[in-house]
């Protein structure tokens, strides 16, 4: 098992992102939050990915329909006038309120979700804040100034090799290995559906808030590894 070292990780916005997006910043000197991109849809810029009774579920926010082309992430609307907050919040209770840790960490999240930001970018942006501080990951975090489709051909913001690009590889549609399994550092952990049904197997790099609730304030440490 070894742990990467990253002078710097290059990560999209994301919502309530995976596992692997916060190993990648609990390994790096510093991170850059992509705001010059163009908005891309099925992907965990809009959407995470939880453990329910069904297996795997992914909750997606839905945005304005008018903004989903050609426009910068950072100006996209988040659509309202669907019910997809109270959903998503049933859901993670339906999915976690079992687990050691939920409660606590839903008093600290779900009222973010329902302060109702109006942008996408800043809904991501408050709770990355505080999934940070739940953690106690102190990387120093910061937006890009630009958008550089290809970070291994300029010398910014650190030289090449040292630099990990985020921007598609943690993704869902992505078809290699998340970047635990990449570096040998992917560990099983309590999952309250898993240890229900037997035979069920552990399924790995959901969204932080599984792992969270299933360990606590042993999740930063299990990120550290």
């Amino acid at each position: 098992m070894t742990a990467p070292h990253f002078s710097c990780s290059v990560l999209t916005t994301a919502y309530l992102p995976p596992v692997s997006y916060f190993f990648a910043i609990a390994h790096s000197d510093r991170v850059l939050i992509e705001q010059h991109e163009a908005y891309q849809k099925q992907s965990w810029r809009s959407r995470c990915r939880i453990f329910s009774a069904a297996g795997p579920e992914d909750l997606s926010i839905p945005v304005m329909k008018e903004e989903r082309r050609s426009r910068p992430i950072r100006d996209i609307r988040i659509d309202y006038s669907e019910p997809w907050l109270q959903h998503h919040i049933r859901a993670l209770e339906a999915a976690y309120n079992a687990s050691a840790f939920y409660d606590y960490y839903a008093d600290e999240l779900v009222p973010i979700l329902e302060s109702k930001p109006a942008f996408l970018f800043d809904l991501n942006g408050k709770l990355l804040e505080k999934l940070l501080e739940l953690l106690g990951l102190s990387t120093p975090v910061s937006l890009t100034e630009s958008f550089v489709k290809d970070y291994e051909a300029v010398s910014s913001p650190a030289p090449a090799g040292h630099l990990f690009d985020g921007r598609s590889v943690i993704q869902p549609k992505y078809k290699g290995r998340s970047l635990l399994a990449e570096y040998g550092c992917e560990q099983a952990y309590y999952q309250v559906f898993v240890n229900r049904e037997p035979g069920a197997g552990f399924i790995p790099d959901l969204s932080v808030i599984d792992l969270l609730s299933a360990e606590g304030p042993g999740a930063g440490a299990f990120l550290r590894i």
